[in-house]
């Protein structure tokens, strides 16, 4: 009975085996559909993923295709070396900032084989190195910078000693080929590559943009414009033995910055730490009391408001009024009675204080401040200093109706100036070129018409007799401008002498204020007034210096700027060529 049993199992197993075959053969209708299901998802499931692979694959390969070599190499020495920097150009696409490979000089003393050999090595090549200390380090045996930054010919010296203790690290170096001549614009940088003061440290973020790295910022300024106001300011440095020197040129439409220029500068390439007060930004930083230049804002008020115009009478005008316990005088006697247009022709500080009081402080106030000139002053640099509080006292409308008891900065002074003369509408000085700016749609302190009048007015300073910019009066060039004499807020022995030029007069365009600080008197000077070759001149206003110093420069940058400005070329090269 066991036996049979077996059999019987056996059978049974051999014909469950067979029914299994014969199922898959046949495929019965419902586990026929149930296996072919499961089958076919896990199928489209395989094939997706499989999809999704060679779908990010290929996105991966073409992302890195397309990446140019700068950002992959940036992104490779972003392990290695130090923050990569954006370049910086002029207006001209000119090269003016710009990262490159360089390297430090590390020892490892355990591959020196010569110890006195090596020290004996370096003190001829490098005496600036301490081998008192060299010697500690080499003992120490710890890796370490024989020097940081290297020159070219500094690393040639070191690799042609051919010591194998010589370690050269890569890492990114800031380089300026013009030197010294954009100090106060561009800025420093620090060891580790960082922006510290300038354009450096304003645009930072945007210079360490890997993304942009192909892409280099533009500033408004010309180098070519800007290497000559600084040949200029250099030589009236030695000439009038001045202590400091600045210029700003801007164009009165857009408000940008074609030159900035502060003496004394320094060389950008070499790091170093400068404290010293006369290394300063004069154009942004430094705070005057910049004198007779704020009375083309008191008159411009007057005609503004109806209450004067260029040819009223301003009677009973004497060499000295007493306001408070002070006393106001004029540096020589005027006639008794003058016009507004040549009150300020000829600087008088009381016929100004007599228009002034026209106007009455409240308006004055509020004018001066829709001129910028009691705000922080806009620019992208760091280096802006903060004008101090003006606080109305008993005679402090008299005192600023022609420039003192007021202090800001040049930069301040030359953007009002932009104000009144192009209209009246405010402007916004920049250092970043914007092609799609529109002044006019900007807020309109005066009216074209007062403005127009202003400059008529600031032309006679420079053509009539009596004005006191006539060495301004340069051929082509239609310049009209203000001087301005004040003494230095921190010595009241030395001269702040500025010149404001607006040119051309018939358009204006452009705003340039040139400053000299403590300028001496040149007798050995050879001066073209009016016609006439005279020497031998001893004063020290700044007709005599600043004013001299701008037509020098405007002699040279106005051909540059007459290649985009039309009215410059019609004024100037075709009447000269003709």
């Amino acid at each position: 009975m066991k036996k049979k049993s077996k059999t019987n199992k056996k059978i049974n197993i051999n014909q469950k085996s067979f029914y299994f075959e014969d199922y898959l053969e046949t495929n019965q209708k419902q586990k026929k559909f149930y296996k072919s299901s499961i089958s076919e998802d896990r199928i489209y499931v395989l094939f997706f993923f499989f999809i999704c692979l060679i779908t990010i694959f290929t996105i991966k390969i073409t992302f890195i295709s397309v990446q140019t070599p700068q950002v992959l190499q940036a992104k490779k020495n972003s392990h290695n070396f130090l923050p990569l920097r954006r370049d910086i150009v002029d207006r001209n696409g000119i090269l003016i900032s710009r990262n490159i490979k360089a390297y430090h000089a590390a020892i490892k003393p355990n591959l020196i084989d010569n110890k006195e050999k090596f020290l004996l090595n370096i003190k001829l090549n490098f005496p600036e190195i301490s081998q008192t200390k060299l010697k500690k380090k080499l003992l120490n045996g710890k890796y370490f910078y024989l020097k940081k930054r290297l020159t070219e010919d500094e690393r040639k010296k070191l690799w042609l000693l051919g010591d194998k203790s010589i370690k050269f690290e890569p890492y990114q170096s800031r380089i300026y080929p013009h030197a010294e001549l954009y100090s106060h614009v561009l800025g420093q940088i620090d060891n580790d590559n960082y922006g510290i003061s300038g354009v450096e440290k304003y645009f930072d973020k945007d210079l360490k943009n890997l993304k942009n790295i192909e892409t280099p910022i533009k500033l408004t300024l010309d180098t070519n414009i800007q290497y000559f106001v600084k040949q200029e300011l250099d030589l009236a440095l030695e000439t009038f033995q001045a202590q400091g020197a600045a210029a700003l040129l801007i164009d009165i439409k857009n408000g940008e910055v074609l030159s900035l220029v502060s003496l004394p500068d320094y060389n950008i390439n070499i790091r170093q730490e400068i404290k010293d007060k006369k290394y300063t930004n004069k154009i942004t930083k430094n705070l005057y009391e910049l004198g007779s230049v704020f009375k083309t804002f008191t008159v411009a008020l007057a005609l503004q408001e109806k209450l004067v115009e260029p040819n009223t009478k301003i009677n009973n005008i004497t060499k000295k009024i007493k306001c408070s316990k002070y006393q106001i005088s004029d540096i020589h006697e005027f006639p008794k009675s003058m016009t507004v247009e040549d009150i300020l022709i000829e600087s008088s500080n009381i016929g100004s204080i007599k228009i002034a009081k026209k106007v009455g402080e409240d308006k004055f106030k509020e004018f001066i401040k829709n001129l910028n000139l009691l705000n922080v002053p806009e620019l992208e640099i760091d280096e802006i200093s903060y004008p101090p509080q003006l606080k109305w006292n008993k005679c402090k409308l008299e005192t600023v109706s022609f420039g003192h008891g007021i202090m800001t900065t040049p930069l301040q002074i030359a953007s009002a100036y932009g104000i009144i003369s192009n209209g009246g509408y405010v402007i916004k000085p920049t250092l970043v070129k914007n092609n799609d700016y529109n002044f006019k749609k900007n807020k309109q302190i005066i009216s074209e018409e007062t403005s127009n009048k202003i400059i008529k007015i600031l032309r006679k300073v420079v053509t009539s007799e009596n004005g006191t910019a006539s060495l301004a009066d340069v051929f082509g060039y239609q310049i009209a401008g203000k001087t301005g004499t004040a003494q230095n807020y921190h010595s009241k022995d030395e001269n702040i002498n500025t010149f404001i030029s607006i040119f051309p007069a018939q358009n204006p365009r452009y705003v340039f204020l040139v400053l000299l600080d403590n300028p001496k008197p040149a007798p050995h000077i050879v001066y073209n007034y009016r016609g006439n070759l005279i020497t031998n001149i001893k004063r020290n206003e700044s007709g005599w210096n600043s004013v001299y110093v701008t037509s020098k420069i405007i002699e040279k940058i106005g051909p540059i700027l007459a290649i985009n400005n039309d009215e410059v070329y019609s004024n100037h090269v075709v009447k000269k060529n003709n």
